[in-house]
């Protein structure tokens, strides 16, 4: 299968193209923002280059099939299948800005307990020009869907989908040099962020190479043993080394980072666990996002199905966190009718077909 140019960030496609001039590809990368389906459209320039791109290339990444689903709160998700990998995407709609969530994977390897994603198992890392065509499908969806009329209506990116980022990084930087090009989408790399479930050593080498995107952990429960049965990958990254890595990026210029709480009823919300997240938290910029679990059928935590919290008892941890100093804030819940909030991802696609 022929690599797409999409996800060729500028700087190698201008050395690609070098031979013809360095302005072709910056008249190339314009068409790919305007979201070209072809090399065709591409009315300025010659035919014989054209010739060769579609010989050397594609221009997108094909999909070879897609299914798109609303909730009642304006949230899209679009169900992807990118050469045999299916995949989610979602936009999200606060009533004044548009988010994508893309993926970085199909499925994930790291198997949390209380996502559906992690229940699927892993297919694949996605190549880069595949995120950047979750990106331009769900700006069409703002153009086609809404009455919103601007050039580039969505207003920032997070990369909270599908997958551990941090797990297909080289992939995901060559996305986001696309994204935050000045002559393309021009995004701040500010406006992009980055969630882990918290991979020590890629957090390290996200602060020494970049790109500065924002960082949210997730980080469920701050004490070590109840988050290794709940989160796989905490048992080769313990919170101690995660802790280093998190001081390490903000030495290295990283902004406030978000440790993301999701809380799963009668679990992780007690006092103890916000007294742990508070020692967690002693030295770092953060901000806590309090999620209340999404719910997903058939996800059990030893012997019993996972429980949303009630409202009295998230209202109870918010307080306690706050009694504690810290700065919280709970999330409101998008996207669950069409089982595209956080955690629910790969709920629903197999198959895409109706």
């Amino acid at each position: 299968m022929l690599n797409a140019v999409s996800g060729i960030p500028p700087d190698e496609l201008g050395e690609i193209l070098k031979p013809h001039g360095s302005f072709r590809s910056e008249q190339i990368f314009k068409w790919i923002i305007k979201g070209a389906n072809s090399f065709d459209e591409m009315i300025n320039i010659p035919l014989s280059l054209r010739k060769e791109l579609k010989q050397c290339f594609a221009l997108r990444p094909f999909v070879t099939q897609k299914k798109i689903n609303k909730c009642n709160d304006g949230t899209f998700k679009i169900a992807f299948e990118f050469d045999n990998a299916l995949v989610e995407a979602v936009l999200l709609n606060d009533g004044k800005r548009y988010t994508a969530c893309i993926s970085t994977q199909a499925g994930c390897p790291i198997g949390c307990i209380f996502c559906k994603t992690g229940s699927i198992g892993f297919n694949r890392n996605l190549n880069s020009a595949e995120m950047v065509e979750e990106f331009l499908q769900l700006r069409d969806l703002v153009k086609n869907e809404t009455a919103d009329t601007r050039k580039h209506p969505i207003d920032s990116i997070v990369v909270m989908g599908m997958g551990e980022p941090l797990l297909n990084l080289p992939e995901l930087r060559k996305a986001i040099n696309i994204f935050s090009c000045k002559k393309g989408f021009n995004f701040s790399p500010r406006r992009i962020t980055l969630s882990t479930c918290g991979i020590a050593e890629g957090i390290i080498d996200l602060a020494d190479k970049g790109p500065p995107v924002r960082l949210a952990l997730s980080l469920v429960t701050a004490d070590q043993a109840l988050r290794q049965k709940l989160m796989p990958v905490a048992k080769s990254n313990k919170l101690g080394a995660l802790k280093d890595a998190l001081v390490y990026f903000q030495e290295k210029g990283g902004g406030r980072i978000t440790l993301e709480i999701v809380l799963l009823g009668g679990i992780n919300t007690r006092k103890k666990d916000a007294v742990k997240i508070a020692e967690f938290a002693k030295g770092l910029d953060t901000v806590i996002n309090l999620i209340p679990w999404n719910k997903v059928s058939g996800l059990m935590f030893e012997g019993k199905d996972l429980q949303t919290p009630s409202k009295e008892e998230a209202q109870a941890f918010y307080s306690e966190l706050k009694s504690l100093g810290l700065n919280v804030i709970s999330r409101f819940k998008r996207g669950q009718g069409i089982m595209g909030a956080c955690g629910q991802l790969g709920a629903g696609i197999f198959p895409i077909s109706d």
